[in-house]
């Protein structure tokens, strides 16, 4: 394994090419096809063996023969944010980017791809899995990682490992924690219902605008002043839409937003409070439906896929160390690929930041230093190695 980060280098232009040509063709959630396509190309070409449409649009490449099965992980959805760029790969197609780094990390893993057919591990199988849709979900509420659960991809998997890009962390430096490390996430929608009325005679109605104001106190206070300051949580709303002209009171008023947890119990008391907060509508004369549907759960990391995580990072890295994380309370749908694992798995961010211009993620300007393309090839195939020939 000591020779993975020069041959990793070596392989530096055809990793930037990767990610440029999925950089400019970028495809939303689920319509993934031309980088499925792109992705099956190259595994192809390094000898793996291949299986498309594995959850609609997803790609797995295998290497190796027998047991252990260890996963390695790469989502390929894009973003639909309008590029703002001069870089000579920026966006082709109109009002889509990689504005998260899921270029960067196809790249990573066709990278390792690429390590693993030249030196494959000494025993057990290595499965890729090119997933799409981590950043949204199906018409049935599924994500890219629920979809290739369903097609059998996880079947057998021991482990599984994945990493993201963080560009606003110095080159080369990688964060993460053992247990919790990014929040369960789940959506929300609801309607205050209120009763039509002119905006001259406002007691002729009930006002569902002045009904929400006291909702959203009610919302906002649920972290502060509901859940004990132990507990780390986010109610957030994202939409509020009511009414269609000035001088009428409409009859509704629309919400949606996000709740987020780190334990199954506050989990539970978030969903109470909320629909708590909402019982305000009908003490002030109006009423109320509410949906909260189960999203992501808490992404927890094995603590001996940690400790696996950080030897191989001090040795393919250089030894620059890890970075202990903190709570995170974005989330992600590689939780659900570690539940499905047999002994659990590790994802971590590792640093991609452009020295002096560090981008934010979800931002039309979104970038990253491409010299963490080789690092992040290595260390994924590293710990394809280690954990086969430790486990």
């Amino acid at each position: 394994m000591t020779d993975l980060s020069p041959r990793a280098q070596a392989r530096f232009e055809q990793m930037r090419s990767w990610r440029r040509h999925v950089h400019r063709f970028p495809e939303l959630a689920f319509q993934e096809e031309g980088t499925a396509r792109y992705v099956v190309e190259a595994l192809d070409g390094l000898g793996f063996r291949v299986q498309e449409r594995v959850g609609r649009t997803g790609v797995i490449g295998e290497i190796g023969a027998g047991e252990p099965l260890v996963a390695l992980r790469a989502d390929m959805d894009a973003l639909p944010i309008q590029e703002q760029s001069d870089a000579p790969y920026a966006s082709c197609v109109p009002g889509v980017m990689h504005a998260c780094g899921h270029d960067v990390h196809v790249a990573w893993l066709l990278g390792a791809a690429a390590l693993l057919a030249e030196a494959p591990p000494p025993r057990g199988r290595v499965r890729l899995l090119f997933q799409p849709s981590e950043e949204a979900r199906d018409d049935e509420g599924k994500s890219g990682a629920q979809r290739m659960i369903e097609d059998g991809a996880m079947a057998g998997v021991e482990a599984v490992f994945g990493l993201h890009v963080d560009a606003g962390l110095p080159l080369g430096q990688v964060k993460t924690r053992a247990g919790p490390f990014m929040a369960a996430v789940d959506p929300f929608s609801a309607v205050v219902h209120g009763v039509s009325a002119h905006g001259a005679y406002p007691e002729m109605g009930v006002d569902p605008i002045a009904i929400t104001a006291q909702v959203l106190s009610a919302l906002y206070a649920i972290p502060s002043r509901r859940i004990s300051a132990m507990a780390p949580c986010v109610v957030t709303l994202g939409t509020v839409h009511g009414g269609s002209a000035n001088n009428v009171i409409p009859g509704e008023v629309e919400l949606t937003g996000t709740i987020r947890s780190f334990s199954p119990e506050v989990r539970e008391r978030l969903w109470q409070e909320v629909e708590r907060a909402f019982r305000l509508a009908e003490a002030l004369g109006g009423r109320y439906t509410l949906e909260i549907s189960e999203g992501y759960p808490v992404l927890e990391n094995d603590p001996d896929m940690v400790n696996l995580l950080r030897e191989v990072a001090a040795q393919v890295l250089g030894g620059q160390g890890m970075l202990e994380g903190h709570l995170e309370p974005c989330s992600e749908d590689f939780a659900l690929l570690i539940r499905a694992a047999g002994r659990g798995g590790v994802f971590a961010w590792l640093g991609g930041a452009i020295a002096g211009d560090e981008r934010t993620h979800h931002h039309p300007r979104f970038d990253v230093d491409e010299r963490c393309l080789p690092l992040g090839a290595a260390l994924l195939a590293g710990l394809a190695h280690r954990y086969l020939g430790h486990f």
